[in-house]
């Protein structure tokens, strides 16, 4: 059995609606159990640096999979908060050789997510992270390819969705950037069953 969260940062519900899309990629894997964990349910250490909330979670996890919004070209606030408040944890090298993933949604199709993705390498590696990217081939690349294609944004750090501005997130994003994020949670618990059995 391996323990998987799933943290995300979600300011109107569509990356919300991304995290539950890999929470349920990784528990259609056998021997997976997967916890969604808000950033909100993750505060800033108290005045004695112990962290309450649903840090424990993370702590049992052999995987953490991050997510948040694209704003402004970078991470959100809201995630970069936690990076920040898990610095203890660095300090111990709590979370090395857990593995890790991510996934980021923005309203528009680019919307510079590669940087966001790329913060979210960075502190994974911080911790000394296994990180896992996506292994679908692009999607929607070529006179035969459709919006409708999985990975149609082509990432293969981690998942990319896109969300329509004037849409909320019972429709947006799509049904196959959120089929795109079930494959990223079901590879993320491949990955980490074969790691913790040392395969």
């Amino acid at each position: 059995m391996v323990n998987i969260a799933v943290v995300y940062h979600s300011q109107y519900g569509h990356t919300k609606a991304v995290a539950e899309a890999v929470a349920r990629g990784a528990a259609s894997v056998a021997g997976a159990s997967v916890e969604l964990v808000s950033a909100d349910d993750l505060p800033a250490p108290d005045k004695d640096r112990k962290l309450g909330g649903k840090w424990p979670v993370l702590s049992v996890a052999d995987a953490i999979i991050f997510g948040c919004p694209t704003y402004m070209g970078s991470i959100s606030a809201g995630l970069k908060r936690v990076f920040e408040a898990s610095s203890g944890l660095w300090m111990q090298q709590a979370w090395k050789d857990k593995v890790a993933a991510g996934f980021t949604n923005s309203g528009s199709w680019h919307g510079d997510k590669l940087n966001t993705l790329q913060d979210v390498v960075h502190f994974a590696m911080q911790h000394g992270m296994i990180w896992v990217g996506l292994d679908l081939l692009p999607g929607a690349n070529s006179s035969k390819g459709s919006p409708t294609d999985l990975n149609r944004i082509g990432s293969s750090t981690g998942v990319m969705t896109q969300s329509n501005v004037d849409q909320g997130p019972d429709v947006a994003p799509p049904e196959n950037d959120r089929k795109t994020a079930e494959r990223l949670g079901q590879r993320v618990a491949e990955a980490t069953l074969r790691w913790k059995r040392g395969g």
